[in-house]
């Protein structure tokens, strides 16, 4: 339980520094652009090796073929409801436009500390922790330049911190014991949602602020995953 938690705290509290690295500072676009595509890299690496291998090895192949298509699908939905129907500007379509990428994301790691050793995650916790300084910094970056005050923004980055903890709690505390076949699908419904989210919003913008490169950095990223996946032992 406290590895869990020391886990959830530093992923998370990556929300709330990103955020306020967003606000406070600044970073040149190309820049920031080649650090998403680095991140999304390293993500995309992490999901496949860390929760969908895991799945067919000790499950089917067709569990995992339905859980990813399930999580792509669902994500693929919201995506849809944010954009055309709710808008970016309402309040209800901001928070779910900032947590639609995280709940997968902590859901998935807290799956997948279920049975793991202490390093076993390291991979796919770094991973995410790339990815939300990033995002975290853009959005709050864009909230920012509409006007909102930055106590106001920092409350919601720091309030969806606290959401995205809960979900990987809930999802190690609610999922353990629950059977190889279930926990498969569970596994691979978010990564294909983290995978969706990843070709939908990550790389698409990771190539608009550094097109020459976003390649170079998502191909490096996946050399950290996998670096990562090795020293821990995965």
């Amino acid at each position: 339980m406290l590895m869990l938690l020391a886990v959830v705290l530093v992923v998370s509290g990556a929300l709330v520094v990103g955020a306020a690295w967003g606000i406070y500072g600044k970073l040149p676009e190309k820049l920031e652009g080649f650090l998403v595509a680095l991140a999304g890299g390293a993500l995309l690496l992490s999901v496949t090796s860390e929760l969908i291998e895991p799945s067919i090895e000790k499950s089917t192949i067709f569990h995992a073929m339905l859980g990813v298509a399930a999580g792509a699908l669902v994500f693929a939905i919201c995506d849809y409801l944010i954009d055309e129907k709710w808008g970016d500007d309402s309040g209800g379509g901001l928070l779910a436009a900032i947590t639609l990428d995280g709940i997968p994301e902590n859901l998935a790691l807290g799956v997948a500390l279920i049975g793991s050793g202490s390093l076993e995650v390291a991979a796919l916790a770094g991973s995410i922790l790339l990815s939300n300084l990033p995002e975290a910094a853009g959005g709050a970056r864009a909230m920012a330049d509409k006007g909102r005050s930055n106590g106001k923004i920092m409350m919601l980055w720091i309030l969806t911190a606290a959401l995205l903890s809960a979900a990987a709690i809930a999802g190690n505390m609610l999922l353990n014991g629950v059977g190889e076949g279930t926990l498969a699908i569970i596994r691979c419904f978010a990564a294909g949602a983290v995978i969706a989210s990843l070709a939908t919003e990550v790389f698409p913008k990771a190539y608009q602020e550094d097109r020459h490169l976003a390649g170079v950095a998502t191909a490096l990223g996946a050399i950290l995953a996998f670096s990562l996946g090795s020293l821990s032992g995965g």
